[in-house]
């Protein structure tokens, strides 16, 4: 699975439905979204508790019911090292995010200053205008397709680690090898490891590959 979100809804939901128990369809979708958005929260440094990504389907279900209203789901949390970032997570249902959706959404922001950054999870689509009014939050905002979150791309078995470097270990790393930064391999700001742990242009990624086929070793990457 790409995060580009081009696998089709009704696929997901067969191939769920092949390991689901006796619960919907819909509770599952929105526990292994909210699952992965969790642990990509805690990878980019923000405070989570292990409590909530450790929450089982069974409990998600207790606390949530088999049709959650999308509002819960919302996810509000700071960054461990500088608790002034803050960031929100809105889980937008499956209708077509209008302008109106987006207004909402900003109405409900008691303090929109105090936002760093916003994730919008959508099921749909946002349409134009909305992508424009997404200007009212006056922050960051990113927007993830519910499908691009049902499996944590990091964790997958032929998936490389990967560390984002500090300004610093990046400064460090062009100094020890005597490089700018236009020399270092390249990693698309669209690509999907870059989105998981959403990197800006021109911060420096150490990739970490073990395995029989790859080997032992450790590339860099500058997301351009």
């Amino acid at each position: 699975m790409d995060m580009d979100g081009e696998i089709n809804g009704e696929a997901v939901g067969q191939c769920l439905s092949s390991f689901i128990d006796d619960g919907s369809i819909e509770s599952h979708r929105y526990y292994l979204a909210r699952k992965t958005v969790l642990e990509m929260l805690k990878d980019r440094g923000y405070a989570v508790p292990n409590s909530e990504i450790e929450l089982t389907l069974p409990q998600f279900r207790d606390l949530y019911g088999p049709k959650p209203d999308v509002e819960r789901l919302r996810v509000s949390t700071a960054l461990v090292s500088d608790p002034s970032k803050k960031i929100l997570v809105v889980f937008c249902g499956p209708q077509l995010v209008k302008v109106s959706t987006i207004r909402i959404i900003g109405s409900q922001i008691v303090d929109k200053e105090s936002l760093s950054a916003i994730i919008l999870i959508v099921e749909n689509r946002l349409t134009g205008p909305a992508q424009k009014a997404l200007d009212i939050f006056h922050s960051k905002v990113e927007t993830f397709q519910i499908t691009d979150l049902l499996v944590n791309i990091t964790k997958h078995v032929l998936k490389p680690r990967h560390r984002v470097l500090t300004a610093k270990e990046k400064e460090k790393l062009l100094k020890k090898y005597n490089l700018e930064e236009k020399q270092l391999p390249r990693m698309s700001v669209k690509d999907a490891i870059s989105r998981y742990y959403g990197l800006e242009k021109g911060q420096v990624v150490k990739v970490m590959y073990t395995g029989e086929i790859t080997q032992s070793h450790v590339t860099y990457r500058c997301v351009s």
